[in-house]
């Protein structure tokens, strides 16, 4: 299951704590990532780098406006450039597409083709980036497990070896901690599990989407787009893939930090934006929980 929209200190403690676990399975051909100082300006020169490539994933933080800035900065760029050949979202189940709509389609009707949840996804974060690649003649294309699955999914113990051993008890961990130590035990593998199959979807429908000489953009929280742990995993090992953090704060920049190394494992590139006020969604949580105890 996906992590609160902003990483919680608990979050930003489990990060440190896996490291040892990262870095098993981190592999050892993966360059550095490249820090760019952050500057609106700077994206064509930030996806430049980024290319050839058949798939690059942008990987945000939820609640970051600046990133679905970008989103759209970088579909709008690749556009322009005849580069961009799709552009898959975790924000919408898979089997939604725009591919049958007209370049000129209406927000409603782009709403309605891919059944877009108001609720868990505010349009007007990601209405801007999805339109732009659909004016542009690009399909959008929903990469998300469809919530029909997800019982089923729960149960599928075959799913646990879809990560090397040390991966899966890394992204164990981090549903744990992801919210905050309230989950029973009986509760974890069955949610990872969940996280497992959103990316192996997501994987799916980048696969069907890659075109030669075309980019596929994957728009997505930063933990479907971790290399050790997220959809990467679940590509075909020949596909072009560019994995981007999207910062929202200061990075450790000091080769000896835990923080670098956790990029250089997980991230082709690591691009900052400014910090977003934080919010302690562990007291959010714990007060859902107390809300549904009898």
């Amino acid at each position: 299951m996906n992590p609160p929209p902003t990483a919680s200190p608990n979050m930003r403690r489990a990060i440190a704590l896996l490291m040892p676990l990262l870095l098993l399975v981190a592999c050892a051909r993966v360059p550095a990532p490249r820090l760019f100082p952050h500057a609106p300006n700077e994206i064509t020169a930030r996806t430049d780098a980024l290319l050839p490539a058949d798939v690059i994933l942008l990987g945000e933080q939820h609640d970051a406006a600046e990133h679905q800035h970008i989103h759209r900065q970088v579909i709008e760029y690749l556009a322009v450039r005849g580069l961009l050949g799709a552009v898959v979202l975790e924000m919408a189940e898979a089997g939604t597409s725009t591919a049958a709509l007209k370049s000129n389609s209406t927000q409603l009707q782009v709403e309605a083709a891919l059944a877009w949840n108001h609720k868990g996804w505010p349009w007007l974060d990601y209405g801007p980036a999805v339109m732009a690649a659909v004016k542009a003649g690009v399909p959008v294309l929903g990469g998300n497990l469809p919530a029909a699955d997800m019982r089923s999914v729960m149960a599928d113990s075959k799913l646990d070896a879809q990560l090397p051993g040390p991966a899966l008890k890394a992204q164990q961990q981090l549903i744990r901690l992801g919210h905050c130590d309230l989950l029973p035990e009986s509760q974890i593998s069955p949610m990872t599990r969940i996280q497992i199959a959103r990316d192996i979807s997501i994987a799916r429908t980048i696969s069907q989407a890659v075109l030669p000489g075309k980019t596929v953009v994957l728009l997505a929280g930063s933990g479907h787009v971790n290399r050790v742990l997220g959809v990467p995993q679940h590509l075909s090992p020949g596909t072009k893939v560019k994995a981007v953090q999207l910062h929202a704060g200061p990075v450790q920049t000091a080769p000896d930090t835990r923080q670098a190394i956790e990029n250089q494992a997980a991230f082709d590139a690591v691009w900052p934006t400014p910090a977003v006020p934080g919010q302690d969604y562990c007291k959010d949580l714990q007060e859902k929980f107390r809300a549904r105890q009898p």
